[in-house]
């Protein structure tokens, strides 16, 4: 059918261009009768005149025929485009239905379920399973000391250079006892970036 629909379109196509061109021929021998017609007038051949006069209308007359013929095969064209593309619309429909008929031929939806049921399922021991183990992990650092320890020294550094955060000085109470008072000359803010490398030149990340 869609061969059928290609080959109508071309002829067509054909027929369109064949009814142009005998429109511009009824044209160019409608000019030349006019001119025919007024040459018989000046010559004074009434009866020339009026045969002339007659062929003109005919001539006129089947001009606008190729236009109403013109009209109909435009029409026809896009007829034919419209069942084209309802065709194509339908196919691309069918083969969807068959591709969703085999889909659902293979999925199980019990299977489906009890797959999404025991991915749950192992994603929440997984997760249990990270929270055990860094739980376990903040105990042991915890009774190191080493968090308290790391604090400390933090802090040290921070009141020993007269870092102010938030508008407020920073001092470790702990620290501050070991340490002479920090000049006030100390206490000027400094850049981010001092800080940093302040901590990492004592290893403090």
């Amino acid at each position: 059918l869609s061969d059928i629909i290609k080959e109508q379109t071309k002829e067509l196509r054909g027929t369109q261009r064949q009814i142009t061109r005998d429109r511009a021929a009824l044209e160019k021998q409608e000019k030349q009768m006019e001119m025919e017609i007024k040459k018989m007038a000046k010559s004074g051949n009434r009866e020339a005149c009026k045969i002339l006069a007659k062929q003109l209308v005919q001539l006129r007359k089947q001009k606008n025929r190729t236009y109403a013929v013109s009209s109909k095969v435009t029409s026809m064209s896009t007829q034919t485009k419209v069942m084209n593309s309802q065709m194509k619309m339908a196919g691309a429909m069918s083969a969807t239905a068959k591709t969703m008929q085999a889909v659902n031929k293979k999925m199980d939806p019990q299977k489906t379920l009890q797959t999404m049921q025991d991915f749950q399922k192992e994603n929440m021991k997984m997760g249990m399973t990270e929270d055990m183990i860094n739980d376990t992990l903040d105990e042991i650092f915890d009774e190191s000391g080493d968090e308290e320890e790391s604090q400390d020294i933090v802090n040290q550094v921070l009141d020993e250079i007269g870092i102010e955060i938030s508008g407020k000085m920073v001092r470790a109470p702990a620290a501050g006892k070991n340490l002479p008072a920090a000049s006030p000359k100390r206490k000027t803010q400094i850049s981010d970036d001092e800080i940093e490398r302040q901590l990492r030149a004592l290893g403090v990340d």
